[in-house]
């Protein structure tokens, strides 16, 4: 199990790290794949329904996608929902955009119910226009959400400047609904949560086989194995070859985090509501600040270098320079990046791989609510929900051939777009 701390959120959360070895072999009623934010909902969930849950992760709680996170709390999914109707259909479109648009409440409910210290906020969102196009496209977005009577605001240019501390926007929208978290307290304290509604959690196991028979799983791992009625595989971005052909279902791209030395009261105008904030580029970035002070930023692609030297410190430092040039030189503490699990419509998937074997993945970088949602989601499912009532139908589990050279051409892009915008 790796040792070394994999973000901020890993040295700064407040809930407790948890370690457990796999004990002697069991019969539960479901093994669950993985412990970021869809595996941990999924055991807090099915433990809260009477299902006795095991958890297996390779390597410890939220190592993943889910301990790398932003920690912004968004509700529904960069798509816009009028193209979510579209793709989904009169059936599951509205449902789709109602639960999702929920999503942010379903997360802060979870962390009132369980008092999960993640340094919470409530505060929105704010989906900021990098041009006059990108807040075009924001006026589209919120002219369907307020149709749908739900809380978001259209800021205009003034407005999103004294919102964010910087003048370089064309607008914004500020959705009220949203918030921030730390990423991979939250998922701790999830762990915590299902530990003690009864299911069990075990890390450092890796899942290395499933086979079925007499209607019962085996599913073996290189420290014994576990008998269930059935599996839930809550990998998502970090799936591997346990199951054939489930990692190319997606395309992975990576993204990237630097986190400031905490600041001092020169920096009290940047963000001063405590909203986070993505843009509307294409190759998009986001900005926020944590329950220390400090500054986080980032962009889609690798950490090249360090938070010392190298090519992403100087992207981040010329960033900060445009868009907070009062704010001067700044020293960054930490730098990490995680992984994004990329459908080609931008919508996630439900997959039935067998009999009692399930997968939500493909969340496109909305894993808090997207996690959190589906763990639950699976709990219902299976407790005796129909199908049929699912957010998002079961689809046949399709792979996406040119997920390796395109996982490389984005990284190239990626990785251009730091250059380029750290002349």
């Amino acid at each position: 199990m790796s040792e070394k701390p994999i973000s901020l959120w890993d040295t700064t959360a407040e809930e407790k790290d948890y370690r457990n070895p796999l004990g002697k072999a069991g019969i539960v009623d479901v093994a669950i794949v993985g412990g970021g934010f869809t595996g941990l909902s999924t055991a807090l969930h099915c433990a809260e329904k009477g299902l006795s849950a095991h958890v297996l992760e390779a390597n410890k709680i939220g190592f993943g996608g889910s301990g790398r996170n932003c920690g912004l709390v968004n509700a529904a999914l960069w798509l816009p929902p009028q193209k979510v109707r579209e793709q989904l259909g009169s059936r599951y479109g509205p449902r789709f955009i109602q639960q999702f648009g929920k999503g942010p409440e379903k997360v802060f409910s979870l962390i009132e119910k369980h008092q999960i210290r993640c340094e919470a906020t409530r505060s929105g969102t704010i989906h900021a226009a990098h041009a006059a196009s990108g807040f075009k496209e924001l006026q589209g977005r919120a002219a369907e959400w307020k149709r749908l009577g739900e809380p978001v605001e259209l800021l205009d240019k003034t407005e999103v400047a004294a919102l964010t501390g910087c003048e370089v926007f064309h607008g914004g929208l500020l959705d009220h609904r949203a918030g921030t978290i730390n990423p991979m307290a939250y998922c701790r304290g999830l762990a915590r949560a299902a530990l003690g509604a009864g299911a069990s959690i075990s890390t450092g196991v890796r899942v290395t086989g499933l086979h079925k028979s007499g209607g019962r799983w085996t599913v073996e791992t290189d420290s014994g194995t576990i008998n269930a009625r059935a599996v839930v595989l809550g990998t998502n971005a970090y799936t591997d070859d346990l199951w054939p052909g489930l990692k190319r279902a997606f395309t992975i791209i990576h993204y990237f985090q630097l986190a400031t030395i905490p600041l001092d009261a020169s920096a009290a105008h940047i963000l001063p509501g405590g909203q986070g904030l993505w843009d509307t580029g294409q190759i998009m970035f986001n900005i926020r600040r944590d329950a220390n002070n400090r500054l986080l930023l980032g962009s889609m692609g690798k950490v090249v270098g360090s938070a010392d030297s190298g090519l992403s410190q100087r992207w981040a430092r010329r960033r900060i320079k445009k868009i907070f040039p009062s704010l001067g030189d700044v020293r960054f503490e930490e730098t990490w990046h995680g992984q994004i699990a990329m459908t080609p419509d931008h919508l996630p998937r439900i997959y039935e791989l067998d009999d009692q074997l399930f997968t939500a993945i493909g969340y496109n970088g909305r894993g808090i609510t997207t996690g959190t949602l589906f763990g639950s989601a699976m709990a219902d499912l299976l407790t005796g929900m129909d199908k049929l009532e699912l957010p998002l139908p079961i689809t046949e589990l399709s792979t996406v051939t040119t997920a390796p050279v395109m996982s490389r051409l984005y990284q190239t892009a990626f990785t251009a777009n730091q250059v380029l915008n750290s002349l």
